[in-house]
């Protein structure tokens, strides 16, 4: 796992990261730009998180399709939060592109593992790519961030519902 800076413990002032961002950092001090490697910590730190929780929840939930949901809730909640981060990036595009192989390469065997486990257990149809899901997932969400009147969890929900196998 990826070592998050002592500044990440700090919140975070600045107008290219955005309100939500802050619920990754406890309140005290400020950090009036946090430099690239900070953005690139917190995010690694997200995703190896966000990766760890697929295997845990498969483990403790009550089935595989309730591991799934709740791993696509931590998802949501990722891509909800990182969006002021992913804009700080777009600045350096090759930094943005071997963090955004990153998030694949962690997340999609994770989403991968949930959806096989689904699939076994007769809870879902198998053949669902979790790439395809995960992108699904990832324009449900954008806007989120800046339209009150918007839901995305409860689409995502929908979502993850409509996988089921009718019984």
């Amino acid at each position: 796992m990826s070592t998050v800076p002592a500044a990440a413990s700090c919140a975070v002032r600045w107008s290219g990261v955005r309100g939500p961002m802050s619920a990754l950092v406890t309140p005290g001090c400020a950090v009036t730009k946090p430099s690239a490697s900070w953005i690139i910590a917190v995010y690694r730190h997200q995703v190896d998180a966000c990766a760890e929780a697929g295997p845990a929840l498969l483990a403790s939930g009550a089935t595989p399709h309730a591991a799934l949901r709740q791993w696509i809730g931590l998802f949501v909640d990722f891509l909800v939060t990182k969006h002021g981060l992913a804009a700080a990036l777009h600045s350096d595009d090759a930094g943005f592109d071997a963090l955004h192989a990153y998030f694949i390469d962690r997340l999609v065997p994770v989403c991968s593992e949930l959806l096989t486990a689904a699939a076994d257990a007769g809870e879902i149809d198998s053949g669902i790519e979790a790439y395809e899901l995960m992108r699904g997932v990832g324009n449900l969400c954008i806007g989120a961030d800046s339209d009150p009147r918007y839901d995305a969890r409860r689409l995502v929900g929908l979502l993850v519902t409509g996988l089921r196998r009718p019984r």
